[in-house]
């Protein structure tokens, strides 16, 4: 995966005014709906790679026992606060090794962290290794490369604390010919004294086919579904073969 970003390090703490966690209950729902039956006998587990500031887990959390991990401990942090319950782990997507096995693993939008096939395969074999022989794993990537679209999109909100954020985001393909495409972000935080700073941020994400990605799915020993969810993603609903 490529360098961290900024924002998930340094500028962590901004996280809820850029991607506030009421936002997510819709996703939240429908994701709950293509899950499946969960096992009414216990208390449900999940395992979310890239969990990032535990937006999306907050809405699960009343569902499942969440095991919660990223590669950002800044971005734990933040999780830590909006999920006091869950456990949180520091560790990579393509690397963690827990040596114990959930119901549900879920992937969100930062498998496009991704940005070689070597290391959405690596994801994969974790996801794989972490799920349970009866469980399901979600992968939920942002775009595949037929679903790509140049853009931008300029949001914010402001804090109880007098803080605020606006940004600009603008996806780009330099090269529509590699497996990767650029997010630029321009951020105006304002501390709650009234300060602006100014900040610019590069992400690098991976941006790979349809076909690629049955591929890879079906070389990890997977049987899966593809979807078509309320936000025009493709999503990946997939459990371990027999």
């Amino acid at each position: 995966m490529s360098t961290r970003p900024r924002f998930y390090d340094e500028l962590a703490h901004w996280w809820p005014l850029f991607s506030p966690p009421d936002d997510y209950d819709a996703e939240a729902l429908d994701l709950l709906q293509r899950l499946g039956p969960l096992p009414a006998d216990r208390r449900p587990t999940l395992l979310e790679l890239g969990a990032g500031g535990g937006n999306l887990a907050s809405h699960l959390a009343p569902h499942f026992a969440l095991t919660l991990t990223d590669r950002a401990p800044a971005m734990l942090a933040v999780s830590a606060t909006l999920n006091p319950e869950a456990e949180h782990l520091v560790g990579d997507m393509q690397t963690l090794r827990l040596d114990r096995q959930f119901d549900v693993v879920l992937v969100h939008d930062a498998i496009m962290y991704a940005t070689t096939p070597d290391a959405v395969r690596a994801a994969l074999r974790t996801a794989v290794l972490h799920c349970r022989t009866d469980g399901v794993i979600a992968i939920l990537p942002d775009y595949l490369r037929e679903t790509f679209t140049e853009g931008t999109e300029a949001e914010g909100t402001d804090g109880p604390d007098g803080r605020g954020l606006r940004y600009l985001e603008w996806r780009w393909d330099p090269d529509p010919t590699d497996g990767t495409y650029l997010v630029d972000y321009a951020f105006l935080l304002r501390d709650s004294d009234g300060r602006i700073t100014v900040e610019h941020d590069r992400h690098m994400e991976g941006l790979f086919s349809l076909a690629q990605w049955h591929e890879w799915l079906d070389a990890a020993g997977l049987t899966f579904e593809t979807a078509h969810d309320p936000w025009d993603r493709q999503i990946f609903i997939a459990r371990p073969k027999h």
